[in-house]
């Protein structure tokens, strides 16, 4: 059984229903997809209720695709941890190097090997 060690959780209103372990976006939303996320809603929480989000510490979160451990993640449009999608470019000397394409929100623990996977992540 994974557990999580949360070092801060926050109260923030819920805009929408937030379903548990998924990431919730700084206006109370479910965190859109490639977007920051201020946490991952600890519990299910209605809208207009105040919901407890996990900001720092290791985070259970429920995958949305088959992710790496220590592979970093961000949300998906249902605010799932999915890989982080990355972009190319390439310097002034045209050596290719990558980039986050999206938003940060953590490191993935445990690996994911399918979505609805429940895995610990660093953030």
């Amino acid at each position: 059984m994974k557990t999580q060690q949360v070092t801060l959780t926050a109260s923030a209103p819920a805009a929408v229903a937030l379903k548990a372990r998924r990431f919730v976006g700084f206006a109370g939303n479910v965190c859109p997809q490639g977007g920051p996320a201020l946490g991952v809603a600890d519990v299910d929480t209605d809208a207009g209720f105040m919901a407890p989000v996990n900001v720092s510490g290791v985070i259970l979160v429920e995958a949305g695709a088959a992710v790496e451990a220590g592979g970093k993640v961000q949300s998906d449009a249902d605010g799932r941890a999915v890989p982080l999608a990355m972009t190319q470019l390439a310097d002034k000397n045209s050596v290719p190097f990558a980039v986050p394409a999206m938003a940060d929100n953590g490191v993935a623990w445990d690996a994911a090997t399918q979505a609805g996977d429940l895995i610990r992540i660093l953030r």
